[in-house]
């Protein structure tokens, strides 16, 4: 045991713990029972940084700290879908059974719920009880944990679907993989991760048989509890909660929580990724992540270093996306997805913990401010944005629509200064600045509405083959709309793209004859 010599920010200076490791939680007894804290420096002159994880004014120099030789661990398992719980795994707030929750949801909407739906929720139950018989309900999960190793991984080959056209189309993620979020605040980064978890699940190219195809777990670091609260009420309504767990360390926890918020979430990914299922965890944001380490490591008097982060800021951020990882199909063949987001100032990409982040993912979707107030949204920068991986995990149809597409995005944003100088350019130069301004009306989407695989393969072949090139640009979403709604009405051509998964000449003239038909009604 150990006795509290000096107490300050949630930071606990412990004299008598000489055996104490780093990481080591121990304990400390209060009238109100016992609180945790983590044992994070051991200092040269015999004492013990320790972090508080709870109230400190429960304390008082003189108390007592027992040692645990234990490492921090949750209570992990599918039993915390669903819920919203804290940094230390305790559930917040508690899961709802996907009937109730959708009959609230319909209640809402002043809708009757019908009785197709208890049918297919009895249908989806009995699935349910099936996928989940090989992933244990509870276990107990150690936070930190030793990222997969080389030999454990395997390169990425499965897409992991956002919904969002141009980041499936252009800049694709797959399963495992790790693509950073990067642009200034209220540009758009959490709507693409909250799309990305709506779109898990749903859609007519989820495999056979299969209810739930990918876990998300969200991670709200330092927001505000009311954007938690709205987020949950939005994944209810659009019947994805039971898919999804979320992990809350607001903004008026200490920054011990948000610290160690991440990893926690990260643990609630392994437990599926380890039990050969999907997961996708989303980072929101690692920028206050980095904020709140560097308080905590300044308060345990650690020496500063640029832009006063301590030294192992990068380490924080790299041992964390490391444990993306899609495994070996010899370890079941689990994923887990991470789409960490970064906060930049005046979209400085070089700033110290932007820099660090790039360097550690697979890739980067760069939203820009000036396109977000163009009326541009999604407003991703094409050509400051790449994934490294996510090509490879491409159907063959969408790198068909897709290869080239980039590059005629690239001449148009080369020549775009020219548009306002008017008639004076030559007509291939017109041609593709014409060409140009369709395509980006054509990649625009509205927020929390996912596309699913065959809706954006059929926009993007629309634009890629000059279909649009005579259509007035403000008539292009109409007829994206129209063009969507005519293919969905044509499940033969749904099932062919599906089972070949590529555009044959037979598939691009009935897909010529169905885009030429919906021309025709505009």
């Amino acid at each position: 045991m150990g006795v509290i010599v000096a107490i300050g920010d949630n930071i606990l200076t412990v004299r008598g713990l000489d055996q104490v490791m780093v990481g080591e939680v121990v304990t400390i007894p209060t009238a109100k029972g016992d609180l945790i804290g983590q044992a994070l420096n051991l200092n040269a002159d015999g004492t013990t940084g320790i972090v508080l994880f709870g109230d400190e004014t429960l304390l008082l120099v003189g108390d007592i700290v027992l040692r645990t030789n234990k490492l921090l661990t949750v209570t992990t398992g599918f039993d915390r879908l669903g819920t919203v719980i804290d940094a230390l795994g305790i559930i917040q707030i508690e899961a709802e059974t996907y009937l109730a929750d959708f009959r609230k949801g319909v209640s809402e909407n002043n809708s009757q719920v019908s009785a197709e739906y208890i049918k297919l929720a009895a249908l989806l139950a009995n699935t349910w009880s099936i996928e989940m018989s090989k992933v244990p309900a509870s276990s107990e999960s150690l936070v930190e944990v030793k990222a997969p190793g080389i030999i454990a991984r395997q390169s990425v080959n499965r897409a992991m679907y956002t919904g969002v056209k141009s980041i499936d189309g252009l800049i694709p993620v797959g399963r495992g993989q790790r693509e950073l979020i990067i642009g200034d605040r209220q540009t758009g980064k959490t709507t693409i991760g909250v799309d990305t978890m709506l779109r898990q699940n749903s859609g007519l190219w989820l495999p056979k048989d299969t209810a739930y195809d990918v876990f998300s777990i969200y991670v709200a670091i330092g927001q505000k509890r009311s954007s938690v609260v709205q987020l949950h009420k939005m994944l209810r309504l659009n019947g994805r909660l039971a898919s999804t767990i979320i992990v809350a360390a607001t903004a008026s926890e200490t920054a011990a929580l948000q610290f160690l918020a991440p990893y926690t979430g990260a643990s609630y990914g392994e437990h599926f990724r380890d039990n050969g299922k999907d997961a996708l965890i989303i980072y929101d944001d690692l920028s206050k992540h980095a904020v709140a380490y560097r308080q905590m490591s300044l308060l345990l008097r650690r020496p500063p270093g640029r832009e006063a982060y301590p030294g192992d800021v990068f380490y924080l951020h790299s041992r964390l996306l490391e444990r993306a990882a899609q495994l070996h199909t010899n370890l079941g063949g689990g994923s887990m997805t991470a789409l960490p987001i970064i906060e930049t100032q005046a979209g400085d990409v070089t700033a110290y913990i932007p820099t660090n982040v790039i360097s550690i993912t697979d890739g980067q979707i760069f939203l820009e401010t000036e396109l977000f107030y163009k009326g541009i949204r999604p407003a991703i920068n094409m050509g400051l944005s790449v994934s490294r991986v996510g090509s490879a995990a491409q159907i063959k149809a969408m790198k068909q629509v897709a290869g080239s597409l980039k590059l005629q995005l690239a001449q148009f944003r080369e020549l775009e200064a020219f548009v306002s100088f008017g008639g004076d350019l030559d007509e291939a130069t017109q041609t593709t600045i014409n060409r140009g301004l369709r395509l980006v009306e054509l990649l625009k989407q509205k927020p929390y509405k996912p596309y699913d695989v065959h809706a954006i393969i059929v926009a993007l072949y629309a634009g890629l083959y000059g279909f649009l090139d005579n259509l007035p640009v403000v008539s292009v979403a109409a007829f994206e709309q129209k063009l969507i709604a005519a293919v969905n009405e044509r499940p033969d051509l749904i099932e062919i793209l599906r089972e070949e998964g590529q555009f044959t000449p037979i598939t691009s003239a009935v897909l010529d004859e169905v885009i030429i038909n919906v021309l025709k009604t505009l």
